[in-house]
């Protein structure tokens, strides 16, 4: 398996310091809904401490877990693809702080700076890569253990 991607660890320092200058710092208390599946997607945050868990509505009433978060994560790339829109939800587990990044200007930071854009969304990838990879791991381990309880 592949090591999780620290965005911010990830960019070269000139890129960093540009992206940067866009950040906002900011904190949710624990058990706080940060964004809803299908809510517009118009920033993204960089987890400084604390845990986030992205969540799926698989009922009314149940919400699976899909994946936590930590210190360095990213959450939120749905900013970066139409139709701009979540596509899980996500919910302080502890107190967080965060950096938040508006989407609109960081994509014309990325339209200003082609190069910090490429890096940017090849970084982006990387982590929707890691995350993919992740999950089908965990979707195999089920299917192993359910596989065994029919026997």
């Amino acid at each position: 398996m592949t090591k999780a991607i620290k965005l911010l660890t990830a960019l070269p320092p000139p890129q960093r310091e540009r992206l940067m200058e866009l950040a906002r710092e900011t904190s949710f208390a624990e058990d706080t809904r940060i964004f809803e599946a299908g809510g517009t997607a118009d920033c993204f945050w960089v987890i400084r401490s604390g845990a986030v868990t992205l969540d799926q509505q698989v009922s009314p009433l149940q919400r699976i877990t899909v994946a936590s978060l930590g210190a360095g994560d990213l959450l939120g790339w749905s900013w970066l693809f139409p139709p701009y829109r979540w596509d899980f939800g996500a919910e302080a587990f502890s107190p967080v702080r965060a950096y938040e990044f508006e989407a609109a200007a960081v994509l014309r930071l990325c339209d200003e700076d082609t190069a910090l854009g490429l890096t940017l969304v090849r970084y982006v990838a990387e982590i929707l890569a890691h995350r993919l990879e992740m999950t089908r791991g965990q979707l195999m381990e089920r299917h192993a253990l359910a596989r065994r309880s029919l026997y």
